[in-house]
């Protein structure tokens, strides 16, 4: 390669990394390898979902921290603080929080199981008892607030023990309660340690449509006659409950390439469905707490993007983000390649060219007669030697022969007006 082409390159080049320099300052930041879940107890539905997410991002090369909370209140404080970029929320227990929503994820139903004979019917039934209603700042203990004051019997007519889960189990078994909330999965132990006891009933909504059409976030599901245990036709008959659901949330400042990451998660993890849920139901745009991200719009429209769903995590989004990157390819690169071949030519011709100019003056001074034509020898000397040593690209070997050619026409005439000038 020559000196002459290299430096057209090189300057080419210089532009080119100058625009993607500029343009590399408008590319977002890369997605963090490090993320904060918030999960509920240890030994919940939240935190045992939560590890299964995690497994599942770090194929992706994501580590996902589990931070175990006293519930979805808890949760939603530390989306709002930014000690949690994610959280299992249950539905009904937000309060207007800056937050985003990537989707529900299932059914949370509300188990209300109760000691005595006579069966109840409407949670107005359950004054003047003794309620396990969930420990305070819990999502079990929000709704059961807010349900059990909708029925008017909200304290002194009632009065509410601050236990929840395995405690209020063991209140309830002792008879230290007279009933108890729960909000969980049909799989919960104390679901399961319950739903079988020959001392407990669980309370069926006969108005779960009212409650449906008052609050958003709730839904009606019936567990059939035997759902529960076949052997034993547990429970022994259709039972209506009303459910939340569990809603997957963020907080604004979440990188929005881990939006989708995330939700391809939750598909793996929540996809097959459930007692409650058919397959495919969830993760859904249905059911939601807070407004639904944009990102996760998207999804449930179009589903993962089209690159990660051929390339690792990492590639894809790295990809993604350095689409800015085109803007130069077509505002430089583009423009350089149809100016740089004709700025080669003219650098080329350049070299040739020169030399035209004082040909052309010495011709002019052979015409008007008066020209030393010593003087103009020497200088036709000088040029010859200077064009003997210029170096050109074969593909310019024409221009420099014709230049040398125009310099022995240009010599001739020197030569014949010399005779010329002789003679007389």
């Amino acid at each position: 390669m020559n000196k002459d082409l290299a430096k057209t390159l090189t300057l080419g080049t210089v532009l080119a990394a100058l625009g993607f320099l500029i343009a590399y300052q408008f590319v977002d930041p890369a997605p963090p390898t490090h993320l904060v879940i918030a999960t509920g107890a240890e030994n919940g539905a939240y935190h045992q979902f939560a590890q299964q997410y995690r497994e599942q991002l770090a194929r992706e090369g994501i580590t996902l921290e589990l931070r175990p909370t006293l519930g979805s209140v808890e949760n939603i404080q530390l989306l709002a603080d930014g000690a949690a970029a994610v959280a299992f929320v249950q539905g009904g227990t937000g309060h207007g929080e800056p937050l985003l929503s990537l989707g529900s994820l299932y059914y949370e139903p509300l188990w209300i199981f109760y000691r005595g004979e006579r069966p109840l019917q409407r949670l107005s039934e359950f004054a003047g008892l003794r309620f396990a209603a969930g420990l305070p700042g819990s999502g079990t203990r929000m709704i059961m607030d807010e349900l059990l004051a909708e029925n008017g019997i909200a304290p002194p007519r009632i009065t509410l023990l601050p236990l929840g889960g395995d405690p209020a189990l063991a209140a309830l078994v002792s008879g230290e309660a007279d009933a108890a909330g729960f909000v969980g999965g049909p799989g919960a132990e104390v679901v399961q340690r319950l739903i079988g006891r020959s001392d407990t009933r669980l309370l069926s909504f006969t108005r779960a449509a009212a409650y449906k059409r008052r609050h958003h976030f709730l839904s009606t599901i019936d567990l059939p006659e035997g759902s529960m245990d076949l052997a034993r036709n547990l429970p022994d008959r259709r039972i209506r409950l009303l459910a939340p659901t569990a809603n997957l949330v963020v907080s604004e400042r979440l990188h929005p390439a881990l939006v989708d990451l995330l939700l391809q998660a939750a598909q793996h993890v929540h996809g097959p469905g459930g007692l409650f849920e058919e397959p495919q139901q969830f993760p859904s745009a249905r059911f939601l707490e807070y407004p639904l991200h944009s990102e996760a719009a998207r999804f449930f429209k179009s589903g993962p993007p089209f690159l990660q769903r051929y390339l690792p995590f990492w590639a894809a989004s790295l990809i993604d983000r350095l689409k800015v990157m085109l803007l130069p390819l077509v505002a430089l690169l583009i423009p350089l390649l149809k100016v740089m071949p004709p700025l080669y030519r003219w650098r080329m011709r350049s070299r040739i060219y020169r030399w035209y100019r004082e040909l052309e003056a010495i011709d002019l001074e052979m015409e008007r007669g008066d020209a030393d034509l010593g003087r103009l020898a020497e200088r036709l000397d000088r040029i010859e030697q200077e064009v003997i040593h210029v170096s050109v690209p074969l593909s310019f070997a024409v221009e420099l022969y014709d230049l040398r050619m125009h310099l022995a026409l240009v010599r001739d005439q020197a030569r014949t007006e010399g005779e010329k000038s002789r003679m007389v």
